[in-house]
C-alpha cells in the first residue's frame, strides 16, 4: 500500500506513518517498490517470521523463568531472600 492509503486506516498522521515505515524499512521488516511517483510498501514476510521466532524464544525463556520462580518450594525462596539481603 502507499503511505496515504495506510494512513487512512490508522489513527496517526501521514507523516507519522512515513516515519514508522522508514524505521521498519531500515529494520528490513518492510520493503518499498516505486510505482510512478508513489512508493508501494509491503511486508518482508521472511523478516517478520524471523522476528516472531525471536520474540517467541524470548518470551518462552522469560515465562519459564517466572514459572520456575513461582513453583520453587517455599524454603528455597526463603533461602534466596536471605542470600539477597547478605549482599
Amino acid at each position: 500500500m502507499p503511505v496515504g492509503e495506510l494512513a487512512t486506516h490508522l489513527p496517526v498522521s501521514r507523516s507519522a506513518v512515513s516515519q514508522h515505515l522508514k524505521v521498519l524499512k531500515e529494520a528490513g521488516l518492510v520493503a518499498e517498490q516505486a510505482a510512478g511517483t508513489r512508493r508501494i510498501y509491503h511486508l518482508n514476510e521472511a523478516a517478520v517470521l524471523a522476528l516472531r521466532d525471536q520474540l517467541d524464544t524470548f518470551w518462552d525463556r522469560a515465562l519459564s523463568g517466572f514459572q520456575d520462580l513461582v513453583e520453587r518450594p517455599p524454603e528455597a525462596k526463603r533461602k534466596r531472600k536471605g542470600h539477597d539481603r547478605a549482599r
